[in-house]
């Protein structure tokens, strides 16, 4: 199991890891198939003349793939918010133990929805904080975003967090999901996205006098 807190700074992010699976190409294909069918691509009868057609075809499929992966909904979103409120509480309350072992359990993917998501919940969390930082909830205390401030010590992902504060505040953490995915990777956008979640809520407990846990129960849904 991964600790959150560390004993020294977070060391910079390494170079993206590319990884090859075979078959990996066919398994995309055939997910991204129903969102070309749209487009008036057959995957299994590909005939574009026009090369650059294609590739913005496969673009504009890869956008709403990862749009929809990003953007839980229904028993999904549910278990991943659930775990999500019990992260923030624990990391509240200094307990990264807890807390470590909360983000161990959430799995890349969940069919029976058993588990939460990684991109369940980095979308659920991105989503939030744009819309509490970058002033589109008019609930959110007042200059919210200016007294935001990461939990003391360090932290895996801690790095990750602090970009995802400085792009929530512009609305714009959940558009930049790619790039931040790429810069710092999967681990550390989930950890990060924990981490300035907690910081988020404490501030907010801190101007409004809420506990952190009946905030979290009625904020992260």
């Amino acid at each position: 199991m991964a600790q959150m807190r560390r004993r020294d700074p977070e060391p910079p992010p390494g170079l993206p890891r590319i990884e090859f699976r075979p078959g990996m190409a066919n398994e995309m294909l055939r997910e991204l198939a129903p969102l070309l069918a749209e487009e008036g691509i057959d995957i299994n009868n590909i005939e574009v003349d026009d090369i650059e057609t294609l590739r913005r075809a496969m673009n504009r499929a890869v956008e709403r793939h990862n749009m929809a992966l990003f953007t839980p909904v229904g028993e999904r979103r549910d278990v991943a918010a659930a775990a999500l409120r019990l992260v923030v509480e624990a990391i509240a309350d200094d307990d990264s133990e807890v807390a470590s072992a909360i983000l161990d359990q959430v799995q890349p993917e969940s069919p029976d929805n058993s588990a939460p998501e990684v991109s369940a919940c980095i979308g659920i969390a991105l989503g939030l904080l744009d819309e509490w930082l970058g002033g589109h909830d008019e609930s959110t205390p007042p200059r919210l975003a200016e007294r935001v401030r990461l939990p003391r010590g360090h932290w895996v992902g801690e790095r990750a967090a602090r970009d995802i504060l400085a792009l929530a505040a512009k609305g714009r953490a959940f558009r930049s999901l790619g790039s931040l995915l790429t810069r710092q990777g999967g681990p550390q956008v989930l950890y990060g996205s924990a981490l300035a979640l907690t910081a988020t809520i404490r501030a907010w407990s801190t101007g409004t006098g809420t506990p952190v846990p009946e905030l979290a129960r009625t904020l992260i849904r």
